[in-house]
């Protein structure tokens, strides 16, 4: 089996790998931080869809639940990592970042579920980055050199974007109606549905009883 690669910033597991990990471990969790219209259009098997901004809201309840096998999958990477961090602050320090993220499993032969196909997150980022800059050029030049400064500013907020490991842009998008799907996930349809681990049930009761007995 394929050992997965680490360095200071990202735990990494590779596509073939997670795709052993699926058949040999029944304690993995696979948790998509998409957003749901993105897991709606293909996901994982098996996998549980727990958008970056929930996981965030509730990363500590979350951390709570999972055990110590925990796959973090995204469109390339990006939000899977910046979810990583956010559980390593909750005490998970163990979870791993799919590289290549859903598209990547797909092509190297991962069981996935398709749906209604829509253009992921990341894409659209780019298509609405490029559009103000392409009008922040034109405006410049046809209309009134000030509107230039759009192109500037669209470039200033991408490199700090880069910077930080976050995206305004990405969350102002995800909210677009377009990017809503019906069942939009809930703390109590996402997270609480999560198995909890075996260690962490026998550790609960384990402090229940102590606390009984105190």
């Amino acid at each position: 089996m394929t050992s997965p690669s680490t360095n200071t910033a990202v735990t990494a597991l590779a596509p073939d790998t997670l795709h052993t990990w699926i058949s040999e471990h029944q304690d993995l969790v696979v948790i998509d931080v998409r957003s749901a219209a993105e897991f709606e259009s293909v996901h994982i098997r098996g996998s549980y869809n727990v958008p970056l901004p929930l996981l965030s809201e509730h990363a500590d309840e979350l951390a709570a639940r999972l055990g110590s096998r925990v796959v973090l999958a995204c469109q390339s990477g990006a939000r899977a990592e910046q979810a990583r961090q956010r559980l390593g602050k909750a005490g998970i320090d163990t979870a791993y970042v799919l590289t290549g993220g859903v598209p990547g499993f797909a092509a190297a032969g991962g069981d996935v579920v398709k749906g209604k196909d829509r253009w992921d997150l990341e894409r659209q980022v780019r298509l609405a980055a490029g559009c103000l800059v392409v009008l922040g050029l034109a405006g410049g030049k046809f209309i009134s050199p000030r509107i230039r400064m759009l192109a500037g500013a669209i470039g200033a907020g991408l490199t700090f974007s880069a910077a930080t490991n976050t995206c305004a842009m990405g969350q102002a998008i995800s909210a677009m109606p377009w990017n809503k799907t019906a069942k939009e996930p809930t703390r109590e349809s996402a997270i609480l549905a999560l198995p909890v681990n075996t260690d962490v049930k026998a550790k609960a009761n384990a402090d229940m009883i102590a606390a009984a007995r105190a």
